[in-house]
Parts: structure tokens; C-alpha cells; sequence
């Protein structure tokens, strides 16, 4: 992956930006790939800005820390648009948590790109029953660049896609690490859901 923008053959060109993302299951590894990539940036020594959901505060209030405790210093916003104030000047926007802000993150990151600055978001691209999650499918249909990482199945040691609610919640969002959740494959996934979908209708029966 690059990271400066290319010359345009001796022409005076524009700053050109782009948007980049990664995705994939919980323990996959797409903040540990973020923040690679913005350490790569500001040895380079381009302007980077760092943005996360104010709601995550599970491992630090502000930093950005992957499941392997490497953490980047963010600034947490409540809403997509704060991004454009606070981004001003930067050549490079990393996103954390991407799913957790809702539709208008797709026009912000466009937004940014448009004006000449590099954008890398790294989110879930499913949510815990399967599903596309929040604006992560319509970012990726607009990035240039689309990178899937993978976790491995905790049940069976393969490649694994998906994020599976092991805690006794049916809310969209659930903050939690592996207490709440597991890597599985696709086939170990829906293991599993079968077994919560009798284990629900057998509670059901009996009330």
C-alpha cells in the first residue's frame, strides 16, 4: 500500500486522496492494521488525524488500542461531521470502529478524499447475527481500496469471517471483547445460531 501521493509525471498536480478500509470479524486484526498503516504515515512524516467513536471507551477513553494493547492517540467525536472541522490540514484520516456511526460517515469520508486526503477506516463488515453493519458496506462500494482481514475459528481453527454473540444480548451494539464474542467460521457461525434459535424457542415452550 502506498503512502504518499503519487507525482504526475513533473506536472504541478492537486493532492490526490482516496479512501481505504479495513474489515472483518472481532480479533481479526483491522486496528492492529490501522494503526500500522498511521505509524507508516508519520514516519513519512505526513499530517495525520485520528478519529473514534466517543462511545467506545473500552480500552482507553481517547487512544485508539488494538487487542494486542498497541494504541495510537485518537480524538473520540459523537458524530461523522465533527470529522471535517477537526480534519483540516491533514494528509491522512484513520477511522476506528467505523460501524458504529451511521450513514452520513460514508459522505464525510468522501468528503475528505475529495479535498485530497488519504482516508483509512477499519471496521466490522457483519454484525453479530451475519448481517451487513451500519455504513461499512456502502464505504466499501466507494473505497479504492478494500482490505479483508480474518480471525481464526475458535471452534475449529479455520479461517473465521464472522463475530458470534456469546452473551445473553439481542442489541444491535454490544461493546465486549471475548467474553461477548467469538471468531468463527462460516459453518461453526451457524452452528451456533442454530443452537441459540432451539435453545430460544425451548425457553419459549416452557413460559
Amino acid at each position: 500500500m502506498f503512502i504518499e501521493p503519487r507525482g504526475g509525471h513533473g506536472r504541478d498536480v492537486p493532492r490526490r486522496g482516496w479512501i481505504e478500509v479495513v474489515c472483518g470479524s472481532m480479533f481479526s486484526g483491522k486496528t492492529e492494521e490501522l494503526i500500522r498503516r498511521l505509524n507508516r504515515a508519520t514516519i513519512a512524516r505526513q499530517r495525520v488525524e485520528i478519529f473514534k467513536p466517543a462511545l467506545d471507551t473500552r480500552y482507553h477513553v481517547e487512544n485508539v488500542v488494538s487487542h494486542n494493547a498497541n494504541s495510537i492517540r485518537s480524538t473520540p467525536v459523537p458524530v461523522a461531521q465533527e470529522m471535517l472541522l477537526l480534519a483540516g490540514g491533514s494528509d491522512v484520516v484513520g477511522i476506528d470502529e467505523g460501524q458504529f456511526f451511521d450513514e452520513s460517515l460514508v459522505d464525510v469520508c468522501v468528503q475528505l478524499a475529495n479535498r485530497g486526503t488519504r482516508v483509512i477506516v477499519a471496521g466490522l463488515d457483519m454484525d453479530f447475527q451475519g448481517r451487513p453493519f451500519g455504513p461499512m458496506p456502502a464505504l466499501m462500494a466507494v473505497a479504492e481500496f478494500v482490505t479483508k482481514v480474518h480471525a481464526v475459528c475458535v471452534c475449529c481453527g479455520e479461517i473465521a469471517s464472522y463475530s458470534f454473540r456469546v452473551a445473553a444480548s439481542e442489541d444491535k451494539i454490544l461493546l465486549g471483547e471475548t467474553d461477548a464474542y467469538e471468531a468463527r467460521c462460516r459453518p461453526c457461525f451457524l452452528a451456533g445460531m442454530q443452537e441459540k434459535s432451539v435453545a430460544e424457542a425451548t425457553v419459549r415452550l416452557k413460559h
